[in-house]
């Protein structure tokens, strides 16, 4: 089977940044996707205190497996919000779905800052929790797809750049959440912290919510919602592109697993290395950074030699240096160390992330690209990011495995990234995959 490249339709904008403000158009797409990576590495950086607050246990092991339970239950309505609002984005326009996803992002952050904890309101707390996590789930589930078309739509000729941005946004989200995790750690008293210190980085995260809403409000949308009002447009994902969405869960899986590998690293040097929270903080801050930096340097990169190449040589260097990377740390578990291995996967992902965005919606056509992007996104997510933390966790009480569970699962997950890199290269018609 070949795949043949999407034809923009003749409604679709052509605009450049000479008839458009280029960082307007980056801030409003991409906050929102900034704001929902600030939260879910929030929930995921502070979880040793959220185990604490809604899911004590007499056991630390099973509290925080619950807490990263209830992290990975939040992302199996990420697909479901991926098809509902990448379906309304592809009939009604981007703006319309980009709305109402950062309006539910940001009430689900306002109902985790503020809800009492396990020993003022029992059960109802972690219940709650999960309420909160599955709304938030939800409106990121319809974020990427509806933000990345909206993106690519509005500069065809440099998708590679401005669709990067939706993973340097990611980087920026975690810088922050990143930042709050050392400068709490390291200003507040350990019951501090575990008594209300945490709650500060959601407090902020609901100031960033509105302003989100009103640059997106005043954003214009000259997209066109390309899919006819009579056709079926998940009908359409679902039975004559199936192949295009298992090849984008494929590209996805490696990358997002480095990514929630990183949100686990803070629980990881605490328990598994028994180290000082702040070291893991440190780590994520600085490959938060490279992310943010490098992100579209890549993405620049691949809009002149292509995604596939790009990306097929940097899944290699992952595929024979990540277990040795994930070797050294556990050996040499200091914290220089550990923030060097971690920089390196970072600067590794950042450089993979950068065309990955453009390459996705390249597989599909205008009609269908929102709801496309939406489900493979939130499905690779889903199996490799969200549940991951659980997946090492528990990986992690092998006395084979041990510490090198992360290493393991991520060399895995590389393997097929790489497969499906090669099987869009070799069917595809498009030169620049």
């Amino acid at each position: 089977m070949t795949l043949s490249a999407p034809v923009e339709l003749p409604g679709m904008s052509q605009a450049g940044p000479k008839e458009k403000s280029l960082t307007k158009l980056i801030v409003a797409v991409s906050i929102g996707n900034a704001l929902e990576w600030y939260d879910i590495s929030s929930y995921g950086y502070f979880a040793v205190y959220v185990s604490k607050a809604f899911f004590p246990n007499s056991d630390p092991a099973i509290s925080l497996l619950l807490t990263f339970g209830t992290f990975g239950l939040a992302f199996l309505v990420r697909p479901i919000g991926g098809v509902v609002l990448g379906a309304y984005a592809d009939r009604h326009g981007r703006k319309a779905s980009l709305m109402i996803s950062i309006v539910l992002m940001t009430i689900g952050t306002l109902l985790i800052a503020i809800m009492p904890t396990y020993e003022t309101i029992g059960l109802l707390a972690p219940i709650a929790v999960l309420v909160a996590r599955l709304v938030q789930g939800f409106s990121a589930g319809g974020e990427f797809g509806s933000s990345t078309a909206f993106l690519v739509e509005h500069m065809p000729g440099r998708r590679g750049f401005i669709a990067s941005w939706q993973f340097a946004s990611q980087g920026l989200g975690q810088v922050l959440s990143s930042a709050f995790g050392v400068g709490l750690t390291t200003w507040l008293t350990a019951a501090e912290m575990s008594s209300w210190g945490w709650r500060i980085p959601f407090l902020f995260g609901i100031l960033v919510g509105p302003v989100g809403i009103y640059i997106r409000n005043h954003l214009e949308d000259a997209t066109a919602p390309p899919a006819a009002k009579h056709d079926s447009v998940v009908g359409k994902v679902f039975l004559e592109q199936k192949l295009r969405v298992v090849l984008a869960i494929g590209a996805l899986a490696v990358s997002t697993a480095v990514n929630y590998l990183i949100i686990y690293m803070p629980t990881y040097v605490v328990k598994t290395l028994n180290l000082s929270p702040t070291v893991g903080y440190t780590a994520t801050l600085v490959a938060a950074v490279a992310v943010t930096i490098l992100t579209p340097i890549a993405g620049t990169v691949s809009d002149r030699i292509g995604r596939t190449t790009h990306m097929i040589a940097v899944g290699l260097v992952m595929l024979v240096s990540i277990f040795p990377a994930f070797l050294l740390l556990t050996r040499t578990p200091v914290p220089a160390v550990i923030v060097l291995a971690v920089l390196y996967l970072a600067a590794l992902k950042a450089i993979y992330f950068g065309p990955l965005a453009a390459l996705m919606s390249e597989l599909f056509p205008p009609a269908t690209r929102a709801t496309g992007l939406g489900l493979s996104y939130n499905i690779g997510v889903t199996m490799f990011g969200g549940m991951g933390p659980v997946i090492m966790t528990w990986l992690g009480g092998f006395a084979l495995i041990g510490d090198l569970a992360p290493g393991y699962y991520l060399t895995v997950v590389c393997v097929l990234s790489l497969w499906a890199l090669i099987t869009i290269r070799t069917t595809s018609a498009d030169a620049s995959y």
